[in-house]
């Protein structure tokens, strides 16, 4: 007796091969993405600028340099009183600008015996807080403290500069004494130019008066050193300062760097002198 074929089974139909997809939808399915928006490609090209490049600057204030820069080549070199008015004249930021001092000195800075450093008290300040720490123990950090220095200690601010690298600070002292452990800290110090050394008046001899020291900074005792250049930069006051007392300040810094002249420089020490604010550019001034 013939046996009838078995019925297809229901999974045997769920299998079967779908039909076939329709043309448009493969062209949309094998389609590139869509381009990016306006929005996207003017994002991506600010991303693309190079860092450390300004942004343009307007033409009102490149027409207000360009007037400057002519009117400084116009008047030359000029008395240090004129500069000063000068440079008040020019002011166009809001803040109060530093008044800075560049000294270009013919000096042979890779000549161990040429190095010119040192620290000079400005009669009127500088118009700025500074903020000064000092290595020192025992008795003298009671001392140090009363006399306004901001931190003063021994290990224990070594040991805050090495493990956390902390420079919260404007100018550090040290006594004498101390030294041996200060000077470990010379890759982090010295590299900012706050390593305490005799030629900057910054290491306080053992029968020195730590009070005093710090008294001259705060009232305005700055430091001075020449770059691979051969040059000496230092900030000597505001804008705010009456015209009298930067030409005061001015000159006990000069004078102080000329009284610093190695022995073995020969020819011209100073060879030129400018004055400049934070915001404008700089002004020959006769020597």
């Amino acid at each position: 007796m013939a046996t009838e074929p078995a019925a297809p089974a229901a999974d045997e139909t769920a299998s079967a091969p779908p039909a076939e997809t329709s043309a448009p939808a493969l062209a949309a399915a094998e389609a590139p993405p869509a381009a990016p928006t306006a929005s996207v490609e003017s994002s991506s090209q600010k991303k693309k600028k190079k860092a450390g490049v300004p942004p343009r600057r307007g033409k009102k204030l490149r027409n207000q340099l360009k007037n400057q820069k002519q009117r400084l080549s116009k008047d030359g070199t000029v008395p240090l009183k004129k500069a000063l008015s000068t440079l008040k004249s020019m002011k166009r930021a809001k803040f109060d600008e530093t008044i800075e001092i560049h000294m270009k000195l013919g000096v042979d800075t890779k000549q161990a015996d040429q190095a010119v450093r040192g620290s000079v008290p400005l009669p009127h300040g500088i118009g700025k807080t500074v903020r000064i720490v000092v290595f020192c123990q025992g008795d003298d950090v009671a001392k140090a403290k009363a006399a306004g220095a901001e931190f003063a200690g021994g290990t224990d601010l070594i040991q805050k500069i090495q493990g956390e690298n902390w420079l919260d600070f404007d100018v550090a002292l040290a006594a004498q004494g101390m030294m041996g452990q200060v000077s470990r800290l010379g890759k982090v110090l010295g590299p900012r130019g706050l390593m305490p050394t005799p030629k900057a008046g910054t290491v306080i001899a053992a029968n020195g008066d730590i009070a005093a020291a710090i008294k001259e900074f705060k009232a305005g005792k700055v430091e001075y050193r020449a770059d691979a250049g051969g040059c000496v930069h230092a900030g000597v006051g505001k804008m705010s300062f009456d015209e009298d007392k930067l030409v005061e300040n001015i000159a006990a810094f000069v004078e102080q760097v000329r009284a610093s002249k190695p022995v073995g420089v020969r020819g011209n020490y100073i060879d030129s002198i400018f004055v400049s604010a934070t915001m404008s550019p700089g002004i020959r001034v006769t020597v």
